[in-house]
């Protein structure tokens, strides 16, 4: 019996393992899936009908914003967030655009949000997106943010723009060569321009044009983008491999990637993780992200090379490195790095996009550029090629094109996400409890009919004025308060110049009547190209 007996232990063993191993296949999954409905769904109805904070007496961008962050994340992924927010926004002051993340319409908001004194701090969207060490643009913490500025400060004053401003006449004459070889005959009044000599990219020169300016501007050196065509250059990885890559693209590929992901604050790592596993896309351009570090790693050792060599150049790294005594200011080589990394990206692509805008806007409004060109000819004589700085700087017909091109086009569209105090704070007519994340898109802003009328036409005539001066208040293409954007006066610089270069030159004309630009938006307002036929005026006629 003792055999029967043994067998009958070890059967049973046996049947209790199968079981054990049965539950477990089944028990876990469910309770992930218990789980996974309880935070994904159960929990977010509740918090959306308990409705703490009073939100839900706003419209929602869609109808699942209320409840989940993902619904602003689909949004971010399906094309231009802020014109659907427009749409809301003229018959609603307000906008919900995630559960606890509220959209304003501008007016008397900006200075609320945004302006100086306002008790709203930087969201908690910056210290995510943020690296090993916060840049001035990320920052949250204010004692930091001033300390930071007044290190900056010295780099991006007033009085550098005229210790500067040749390498933005240098950048200019070299756009200008590439002109000269994309120019062909003059288009014929009443013509649309043959396919074939649509063969200037204006969107992508410009970029070259503001990537190089940066760089000698910022580092001082030659990246030579305008002189080669092409955006190839070197990067170098940590252990110091050095390769080359395309610089628009792994720039262009992070801000896409980031800009569809990061709404969900507390899962972003997790979502950027997953979308690494689930598309084959998101790998992609992840992947590019690392490509964009190594470019930002090569220029800030390249020029620290050149610093501990003894050079003494005239430059924004220059600045970081030592104040205007000569007194080193011993910031952290994370630190450098990062304020690189941002002067890399946000000094080169807004102001770019700009510029594209501009022209843009001028060629769909052939009265405005006779316009800008009648003031530039008045000024400029027929030989001058690269137009000086102080000749045109105060030009208002000039300023004041380039200030509705960033009303209509801004290049910064999002909201830039701030915090309301723990006691909250009033924002525009509404009180607004704390700890919620509020902001205002500058393309809702800038298409405010109470403010801005005729909203959707392109007329620098407003800006014209004591009328104009009135609207600065509500134009918000920089940002607004302590936090607005410290470079400004570099775009302007540059913008003005280029342009009134080019205008005062040559004649560009679209492919066709109907011709309309790929946009898209990530944190910026994105145009794919924008394709010319350029040729020479005849100046000595005009």
């Amino acid at each position: 019996m003792k055999p029967v007996l043994t067998f009958s232990v070890s059967f049973i063993q046996q049947e209790l393992k199968l079981i054990s191993f049965t539950m477990y296949y089944i028990l876990v999954p469910s309770l992930l899936a218990v789980s996974a409905l309880f935070v994904f769904a159960i929990y977010p109805l509740y918090v959306y009908f308990r409705d703490e904070k009073g939100f839900r007496k706003y419209p929602a961008i869609n109808c699942i914003a209320g409840i989940t962050n993902l619904g602003f994340m689909y949004e971010a992924m399906i094309g231009i967030r802020s014109q659907k927010l427009s749409q809301l926004h003229k018959t609603h002051p307000v906008v919900r655009i995630g559960p606890n993340s509220l959209s304003f319409a501008g007016g008397e908001a900006i200075k609320d949000i945004y302006g100086h004194g306002s008790p709203c701090d930087k969201d908690k969207f910056y210290s995510v997106l943020a690296g090993t060490h916060f840049h001035l643009a990320d920052v949250v913490d204010r004692p930091e943010h001033a300390r930071k500025r007044k290190v900056l400060s010295a780099a991006y004053a007033l009085k550098n723009l005229e210790d500067w401003e040749f390498k933005v006449a240098d950048k200019t004459e070299r756009f200008i060569k590439a002109c000269e070889k994309a120019c062909t005959a003059p288009l014929k009044p009443g013509m649309e321009p043959d396919p074939m000599d649509v063969t200037f990219d204006y969107r992508m020169f410009t970029n070259f044009f503001t990537l190089d300016a940066i760089a000698d501007i910022g580092l001082s050196e030659r990246l030579g983008f305008l002189d080669q065509g092409h955006d190839l250059c070197e990067a170098e990885t940590a252990d110091g491999k050095v390769y080359m890559t395309n610089y628009r693209t792994a720039l262009d590929s992070t801000a896409l990637a980031q800009s569809h992901l990061i709404w969900a604050y507390g899962w972003y790592n997790f979502n950027v993780w997953l979308s690494k596993i689930v598309s084959r896309k998101y790998n992609e351009l992840w992947k590019l992200n690392e490509h964009w570090n190594n470019i930002v790693n090569r220029r800030a050792r390249k020029r620290l090379t050149r610093y501990e060599n003894g050079e003494k150049l005239n430059d924004f790294f220059q600045c970081l490195m030592e104040d205007r005594n000569g007194a080193e200011n011993n910031l952290e080589w994370g630190e450098i790095v990062a304020e690189v990394s941002i002067m890399m990206n946000a000094g080169s692509a807004t102001t770019a996009l700009a510029m594209v805008s501009a022209m843009y806007h001028l060629l769909r409004n052939p009265h405005v550029m006779d316009k800008l060109r009648a003031e530039l000819d008045a000024t400029l004589s027929p030989d001058e090629v690269v137009v000086p700085y102080q000749k045109i700087k105060y030009l208002p017909y000039l300023r004041a094109v380039l200030d509705e091109s960033l009303r209509m086009s801004p290049p910064t569209s999002f909201g830039l996400p701030r915090r309301t105090p723990p006691q909250g704070r009033s924002i525009g007519n509404q009180y607004i409890p704390g700890d919620t994340s509020v902001s205002i898109s500058a393309y809702v802003a800038h298409r405010d009919e109470s403010v801005f009328r005729d909203a959707e036409k392109f007329s620098p005539e407003r800006w014209l004025g004591e009328e104009g001066k009135a609207l600065q208040s509500s134009f918000v293409a920089f940002s607004a308060g302590a936090r607005g954007c410290i470079g400004r006066n570099i775009s302007y610089l540059e913008q003005t110049v280029l342009l009134a270069s080019v205008v005062h030159r040559y004649e560009f004309a679209l492919p066709s009547k109907t011709w309309e630009p790929v946009r898209w938006e990530t944190t910026n307002f994105m145009m794919k190209d924008l394709p010319v036929k350029v040729w020479r005026r005849n100046l000595v006629a005009t």
